[in-house]
């Protein structure tokens, strides 16, 4: 398997909250099980799946990844930590060729002096902007609030 392929599309999901997109670095990649299906086309990774680039750490119970349409799929617990970014959520598509993604089971997005809360949240990384929505939690400072929906703009650090 082409690690460096198959870990970038993967890692489409980290530049959900990322402005950046990893350098060439060497990615560390480990999974209890990592084969290809040749019947279903997809990537596999199952059990204490750990992918590591640069200072991103994406973990999860497992992944599937698409090569041909640019998918990816996450479960069993997503976490992704960069710098002073924090995100997990229950799972996570990929829409790789439109730069989008949707996050459910859960979702909490941290950074300093930041959290935002959610059952659900979609991220687009060309715009930059993450919505979260459902029970939605914010706490800013020592403020703290609720809201049906809220946009994030990673880049300018703004709630809309």
């Amino acid at each position: 398997m082409n690690h460096k392929i198959l870990l970038s599309l993967i890692l489409l999901s980290c530049l959900l909250v990322s402005t950046t997109i990893a350098s060439a670095a060497k990615p560390i990649i480990n999974a209890d099980t990592t084969y290809y299906d040749v019947n279903t086309g997809l990537y596999m990774l199952k059990g204490n799946v750990y992918i590591e680039v640069s200072n991103r750490i994406i973990t999860a119970g497992q992944a599937k990844v698409s090569l041909n349409s640019l998918e990816v799929w996450g479960s069993d617990g997503i976490t992704l930590t960069q710098d002073n970014i924090s995100l997990t959520a229950g799972s996570v598509y990929v829409y790789g060729s439109q730069k989008k993604a949707v996050l459910d089971g859960g979702v909490t997005f941290k950074q300093p002096d930041l959290t935002i809360s959610a059952d659900t949240a979609d991220f687009n990384w060309r715009t930059k902007l993450g919505t979260f929505n459902g029970n939605v939690q914010i706490t800013q400072g020592d403020k703290k609030w609720s809201a049906d929906s809220v946009t994030y703009n990673i880049i300018t650090n703004t709630l809309q």
